[in-house]
């Protein structure tokens, strides 16, 4: 006797249903992902002018730093490094009238930096960082010496707050690039 093989049926999934589920799931990843939008620099700019001459300021209390198109920092047009620039912002604000050659006071220093069109991103960036980071220190140092804590752990708009922020306003001008 001679067996007959059958043919085995074949076990196909059926795939009619597939794309519905595809296009569900499609649907699903749309509505619950959250697209981060990019904020750029946080800056709080100040008031516009209602024309009025602002006030002369004295060449002794602005510290001016220049970026050029290459990333070069220049500090009253002398080269400088960007690891320098922290210390020498520091000491420029810092000085309270000791060197004839930097600013008067804390409250009088302003700090002026100026870029080219084609400056790369990344050093205007870490220039903006060492200059808040300088600022930081001083409140810092203030903060320990006057109350002996951090100047980050006082409380925000408290008196001791206020009276750090006060000694060491940031006074940071930030120039048009020149056409070019």
């Amino acid at each position: 006797m001679l067996k007959k093989k059958r043919d085995k049926e074949s076990g196909e999934i059926d795939g009619s249903s597939l794309a519905d589920i595809a296009f569900l799931l499609l649907i699903f990843f749309l509505v619950v992902t959250t697209i981060d939008v990019d904020t750029g620099i946080g800056l709080v700019l100040p008031p516009i002018p209602d024309d009025i001459e602002p006030p002369p300021v004295r060449e002794r209390n602005l510290l001016n730093i220049l970026v050029n198109a290459q990333g070069m920092i220049l500090i009253d047009d002398e080269p400088a490094s960007l690891n320098n620039v922290r210390d020498r912002i520091k000491t420029f604000v810092d000085n309270n009238g000791a060197d004839p050659n930097l600013s008067e006071s804390p409250d009088d220093a302003i700090v002026s930096i100026k870029t080219d069109r084609r400056t790369p991103y990344n050093i205007y960036i870490d220039m903006l960082d060492e200059v808040m980071g300088a600022y930081a220190e001083l409140r810092h140092q203030a903060s320990m010496d006057r109350f002996g804590v951090p100047f980050t752990s006082l409380e925000q708009n408290s008196e001791q707050y206020d009276e750090i922020r006060d000694m060491y306003p940031k006074k940071i001008s930030i120039a048009e690039p020149d056409e070019g």
